[in-house]
């Protein structure tokens, strides 16, 4: 995924300006936790009438970006779109949403078409033939505990010949299947690893799991990290959850808009320390006074552990902490905290390389808010060597962000590859197709600048991607071309 061309900068707009320009066009607001909420420009009453404050509120402006989305019509754009809009309202002409390309349309239709054939192939789990097999792959899922009405009530299905389960994506505005993602288990060993696919692709995946299911009274809400850690919570404590699409690695912009109206939603990721950072970056996007969370710990594992040890979770739900806090605090606050990392001194020190055992030994890990400088001579293999280290990373759900400034992006992908697939795909260009497929999975993105910039302006791409894709991983190439020759004497 490519970021916004520095010719072409997604323009920033600050909050303050857009509550001005709402104003200032007589379009009523009201102030939410990650966005603003508006009468939507695309239902009801059209042309030039001024948009009524007893309308539904249902077009959400996120406060950072000033992109919208329209809940009820499912129209986005960006503040730029938006703005056209409400201008060509002014003239009388119906609003008309910003439409996709005509390519990712089909591609969409497609996927939804390739979702449906597989839902009806697919069994509901407590409805396969023999009770052993249902039992057996029960077991296999680590879902023993789980029972069928919690099943049932979710829609989970099992896919005989792709031995996974099968978890739906109903559109919370008409309950229509939008897509689905499978999941099946690989043994390697005595590891367990959960191998997920989703249609559409995980770029257009942007569910929320179970979020059809809750009510409108409901102004409470558990976000977890894992579908079944969502189903282990409902049947444990009776708790509206939801799961994020992909996990502790990423919540999307596009999804705050639908968890505007919980007044409280208490974050429980999962049960390690990236977990635990995830959810306190997650509770900045969502809003810091209304988030807890639940820290690991080994009486604190994830919800579906917690139900297989048989754990109260619904006393666990009511230790989880606030995730707010003040400028000033002392260590008995802290000391929880401190104990968790003496506890868990190897997941402190960070996610470690699986190909470097030497480089483990240096710097323990990958740690967040730590910059490493490697140096050498041009021609030395630094770019080579970087891009396997970040790609390691990548690939175990670090979501990475590339500003290579020395070579372009089709260069650097190819290399990327090439050192992902293992092997030369120039010789077995039958095989590129798969290894691409698979590749375009990893939370890798680019910044397409080349050659000497402004400073200023790949500063603000960063923050945008940290923001808008959870980047928690930038590698810079290099820290010459990027500041120009001039810079580096005049301020290092």
């Amino acid at each position: 995924d490519v970021l916004p061309s520095p010719d072409r900068p997604a323009p920033s707009v600050s909050i303050t300006e857009i509550r001005q320009y709402l104003r200032a066009q007589d379009i009523p607001f009201h102030d939410g936790y990650s966005c603003l909420h508006t009468p939507s420009l695309f239902t009801g009453d059209r042309g030039d009438q001024p948009l009524s404050a007893s309308a539904p509120f249902t077009l959400f402006i996120d406060k950072t970006t000033g992109s919208f989305l329209c809940t009820a019509t499912l129209a986005e754009g960006t503040w730029q779109d938006f703005q056209a809009n409400v201008e060509m309202r002014h003239r009388g002409i119906t609003p008309i949403p910003p439409a996709s390309s005509e390519e990712m349309e089909q591609e969409m239709r497609q996927a939804r078409e390739d979702a449906r054939c597989i839902w009806e192939r697919a069994l509901p789990l407590w409805e396969l033939l023999d009770e052993k097999e249902t039992k057996e792959t029960k077991a296999l899922f680590g879902i023993s505990q789980v029972s069928n009405a919690t099943l049932k009530r979710f829609g989970v299905r099992y896919l005989r010949t792709a031995r996974s389960l099968v978890f739906p994506w109903f559109s919370p505005q008409d309950a229509t299947l939008k897509g689905l993602k499978l999941v099946r288990v690989e043994k390697k060993g005595d590891t367990l690893t959960y191998v997920e696919e989703t249609l559409p692709r995980f770029d257009s995946y942007l569910n929320l799991f179970g979020l059809s299911l809750i009510g409108r009274r409901d102004a409470e809400l558990v976000l977890t990290g894992w579908e079944l850690d969502a189903l282990a919570l409902h049947q444990a404590a009776g708790v509206a959850s939801v799961a994020l699409p992909r996990g502790a690695s990423c919540l999307p912009p596009t999804l705050l808009p639908y968890l505007e109206r919980f007044k409280r939603i208490t974050l429980w990721l999962g049960e390690d320390l990236r977990s635990w950072e995830a959810a306190k970056l997650f509770a900045r996007k969502l809003s810091l006074k209304r988030c807890s969370l639940v820290r690991p710990g080994s009486l604190q594992p994830r919800p579906l552990e917690a139900l297989n040890q048989g754990l109260n979770v619904t006393k666990i739900l009511r230790s989880a902490l606030l995730a707010s806090h003040k400028s000033i605090v002392s260590f008995r606050q802290l000391r929880e905290e401190v104990f968790g990392e003496l506890v868990n001194t190897e997941q402190v020190s960070g996610v470690k390389w699986a190909r470097f055992p030497e480089l483990n030994k240096l710097l323990k890990g990958h740690r967040r808010g730590e910059l490493t400088i490697f140096t050498g001579p041009t021609g030395s293999g630094k770019t080579t060597f970087i891009s396997e280290y970040a790609l390691d990373l990548c690939m175990q759900g670090v979501s990475t962000l590339w500003g290579s400034f020395e070579i372009n992006n089709v260069r650097l992908a190819k290399i990327m590859l090439t050192q992902f697939a293992g092997r030369r795909l120039e010789d077995q260009l039958e095989l590129y197709d798969e290894w691409a497929d698979r590749f375009e999975e990893l939370p890798l993105y680019f910044m397409t600048f080349h050659g000497q910039q402004n400073i200023k302006t790949v500063i603000d791409t960063m923050q945008h991607a940290v923001y808008m894709y959870d980047i928690t991983h930038v590698v810079v190439d290099n820290l010459q071309f990027m500041m120009g020759h001039e810079h580096i004497s005049v301020d290092r």
